[in-house]
């Protein structure tokens, strides 16, 4: 009886690498692009509240007076808000602030939303699309369902009501201000006075805090 070695099958394919998972690797991306938002937000913000006016200026009780007329209270009103812009909307942040503090549901519900924003629309990777129950949902169809459901929880929650209201609120105090502090006394540029104002410096700072990059690539 002769005996022949029976060689095993080899192959000569390498073993495949493990490939990362790509839920983690889409988590990873999210998170720097957050962080890299929060950053260029931090920053933005900085600038922004080292332009902003001393405080006993804007308290200076000798400064009230009573307007004259209605279009007096506003050109006063025009006048200040270009001057005392910064200090205005912290005054409106904080009216925002302490009306949300006081309510925690809402401020639970709102924080909840934005995050809904960030994570699901602003800063998902463009190459891993939104996936729930089974379903896979395109860019425009996930930014369909993020404004439906900002509608539901502004209109159809106290949340809506509440951030209405202290902003009446927080209007209502810069306009009184505005109006009984007598501008004359303040020093303003001429581009300053014309070009800006407290509406136009909202705008510009949305503006230049939503310039994320990877909210970028999706415009």
């Amino acid at each position: 009886m002769s005996s022949s070695s029976s060689a095993l099958p080899t192959s000569s394919n390498p073993q495949p690498q493990p490939q990362p998972h790509s839920a983690a690797a889409a988590a990873s991306s999210t998170v720097a692009s957050l962080r890299a938002f929060l950053s260029r937000l931090s920053s933005s913000t900085r600038r922004a509240l080292s332009d902003r006016r001393p405080w006993p200026e804007l308290l200076d009780r000798s400064a009230f007076s009573r307007p004259q007329s209605l279009s007096d209270a506003t050109s006063r009103i025009r006048r200040n808000a270009s001057y005392f812009r910064v200090n205005y909307l912290v005054l409106l942040a904080l009216v925002l602030a302490l009306s949300l503090v006081s309510h925690p549901f809402s401020l639970l519900t709102l924080l909840s939303l934005l995050a809904a924003w960030l994570f699901l629309y602003a800063f998902r990777p463009s190459d891993h699309p939104l996936v729930l129950l089974g379903r896979t949902f395109s860019d425009r169809e996930t930014l369909a369902l993020l404004s439906l459901l900002t509608v539901v929880v502004v209109f159809l929650t106290s949340v809506g009501s509440l951030l209405i209201s202290a902003s009446m609120v927080g209007l209502a105090i810069v306009a009184g201000h505005g109006a009984f502090r007598d501008p004359e006394d303040l020093f303003m540029d001429e581009q300053e006075s014309a070009g800006s104002g407290l509406f136009s410096y909202i705008s510009g700072a949305a503006s230049a805090a939503s310039a994320a990059p990877s909210l970028a690539s999706r415009v």
